[in-house]
């Protein structure tokens, strides 16, 4: 479900009744732990946060245009998706992650490289969310990225 958004605010807007509050409370909790540099804003059709270009001019390496992006999400037609490319990119932060995930919800983990989807609102393990949002800066992201992703 790509939405033609162009602001958080109008993003959450847009959405479902039954999905509005779990992607509000999402967002919260990502604006409030997220480190210092980070900015939010729309990218592929979901709310996302990236490495503005003042930080890291270079930009993404498949459009130098865009910000380097960091973490997304978006409600699609059966679930609330969270994307966090530091999962992707640093395999010891996805091995906590995985980890941590049964401390803080009961239901199996449905995670890709670097999608959870969550069904439900409380299926959305928001502590765990907050703390892994905070694992990584805006220069240890840049760092991880240039090992991992950048030619």
């Amino acid at each position: 479900m790509l939405s033609t958004a162009t602001t958080p605010q109008e993003y959450i807007e847009q959405l479902p009744e039954e999905r509005k509050a779990a992607v509000k409370r999402l967002r919260e909790v990502i604006i409030t732990h997220l480190p210092e540099g980070f900015t939010e804003g729309m990218g592929y059709g979901m709310v996302g946060y990236a490495v503005p270009h003042s930080i890291y001019p270079a930009g993404y390496h498949c459009n130098p245009k865009l910000p380097l992006p960091f973490l997304s999400f978006a409600s699609q037609k059966n679930s609330i998706n969270l994307y966090h490319m530091g999962l992707y990119a640093k395999k010891e932060l996805y091995d906590w992650f995985i980890s941590e995930f049964p401390k803080h919800s009961k239901k199996k983990l449905d995670i890709g490289k670097s999608c959870m989807r969550f069904k439900k609102e409380e299926d959305i393990p928001f502590d765990l969310i907050a703390e892994l949002v905070t694992k990584m800066s805006v220069q240890d992201w840049i760092s991880c990225y240039e090992m991992n992703f950048k030619k």
